[in-house]
């Protein structure tokens, strides 16, 4: 498995389609709220894809919001979630993070992943609130 910072069309488009499969399609997010202004490859926003046996399987984004990072649309298609990919995004993105000098990241998991979170050293920062029909918390993490 391996983790890469998207830098190209190609690439982004796998992303999307990834995102589409889970977010669209398994989880019923509306097409029209799934993609956004954010999506351009652009300074303001850093993509990347993990794969599994040289296979996109997951991937994620990260932009800065009030001087944090904001780590958002991590996912991985179902057949590859049992390999730890989810752990291989969120190394990637926080990677990102120290690479901009941001010293904290956040972002908005679904409630069913907190655990998940909190292993990689995320604390839950308010009560349960919905995001797109499905429920999600705040959960930051001070990066070293």
């Amino acid at each position: 498995m391996n983790t890469k910072r998207i830098t190209e069309e190609a690439d982004l488009q796998e992303a999307f389609r990834i995102r589409k499969a889970i977010f669209v399609e398994e989880q019923n997010v509306p097409l029209e709220d799934e993609f956004d202004e954010f999506d351009a490859l652009s300074s303001e926003c850093a993509h990347v894809l993990v794969y599994y046996d040289n296979e996109p399987a997951g991937t994620g984004r990260i932009r800065t919001v009030e001087g944090a990072g904001k780590l958002e649309r991590i996912c991985i298609l179902k057949h590859y979630r049992s390999f730890g990919l989810g752990k291989e995004i969120v190394r990637g993105l926080e990677a990102i993070a120290v690479e901009k000098e941001l010293s904290k990241v956040k972002l908005h998991g679904q409630t069913h992943a907190e655990g998940f979170y909190q292993k990689l050293g995320y604390e839950t920062a308010s009560d349960p609130f919905m995001e797109d029909g499905i429920p999600h918390i705040l959960m930051v993490k001070e990066l070293a």
